[in-house]
């Protein structure tokens, strides 16, 4: 196994450098594709090893993945580590012919799949453990996560952890506690599956072509959950009452929870933002027994 990783390095560090890669198959970054490619290997390994060491192993045995990896800048990153197999997901066919030295070099551990990344079930592509590492293209990256939430909600072995790359706006929302401006549902979904960490922040600078915005990167390791806890559905529906009249005390944005939120004790003449993550699961859980009874 060491010798076929130091070889598959060997190979990867021997490539063309990135900017020629790009140039020789025309791969200039497409904003309709919401494209940033990251190129500075320092920082790509750095979000790798990050990964790494906050899963607390060495990533022998995983399936990793990669959604829009362009010109491959991350995606060899991932391939110098001990991953058994990396799947590449990339839309954009100039990208797929333009990774096609890497694969070789990959020593047959890269499979680079032509194909939309939101109509992907990564789990049907290989077993368990599975991780994520990927710069995501901004345009698609929250219903991604959202799909992947689910996934982790039906089953919280879908994914071994997560490592993405947001906008910063996004990855603050993600992070985001209660009682401040960017909690919301973002936020309580997210916190309810996993374990959120935001690494570091990224400037416009890092990537080609700059975007106008800051990025950051977040790590989630899902959690274990109480087998007797709400539906997807359930909380998406409760938070979204919440927080489309986040500014009314929730005795008016939840008006139709009020037998679960007096049977809980929570103060009606809160505001959704003041609203624990377990507040919401509460409310949700509570609905659903009433239902069922």
């Amino acid at each position: 196994m060491n010798e076929h990783m130091n070889e598959r390095k060997a190979a990867i560090d021997s490539l063309a450098p990135l900017r020629d890669i790009i140039s020789n198959h025309d791969l200039n970054a497409k904003k309709s594709l919401g494209q940033n490619f990251l190129l500075d290997m320092n920082i790509t390994d750095k979000i790798v090893r990050e990964a790494v060491m906050r899963d607390g192993d060495d990533w022998r045995d995983v399936n990793a993945f990669e959604i829009g990896p362009g010109p491959g800048g991350l995606t060899r990153s991932i391939l110098k580590t001990s991953a058994v197999n990396l799947y590449a997901i990339e839309f954009d066919k100039r990208a797929v012919l333009a990774l096609q030295s890497l694969c070789d070099a990959s020593q047959g551990d890269l499979t680079i799949l032509q194909q939309d990344a939101l109509k992907t079930d990564l789990t049907e592509l290989a077993d368990a453990p599975r991780v994520i590492v990927a710069n995501l293209p901004y345009n698609i990256a929250t219903p991604l996560l959202i799909s992947w939430l689910k996934q982790i909600r039906n089953d919280n072995q879908s994914y071994k952890s997560m490592t993405l790359m947001f906008q910063k706006e996004v990855a603050d929302r993600i992070t985001a506690a209660p009682n401040t401006k960017a909690y919301g549902r973002l936020a309580i979904i997210t916190q309810w599956l996993c374990q959120v960490v935001k690494i570091y922040d990224l400037p416009p600078s890092a990537f080609t072509p700059p975007p106008k915005v800051m990025s950051a990167v977040v790590h989630f390791t899902p959690k274990i959950l109480d087998e007797e806890m709400p539906d997807f559905a359930d909380i998406e529906r409760v938070t979204a009452a919440a927080f489309n009249q986040r500014r009314k005390m929730i005795r008016q944005s939840l008006k139709t929870y009020m037998p679960a939120i007096k049977a809980l004790g929570i103060k009606p003449t809160l505001r959704a933002e003041n609203l624990s993550v377990q507040d919401y699961l509460n409310i949700a859980s509570f609905e659903t027994s009433i239902m069922k009874e």
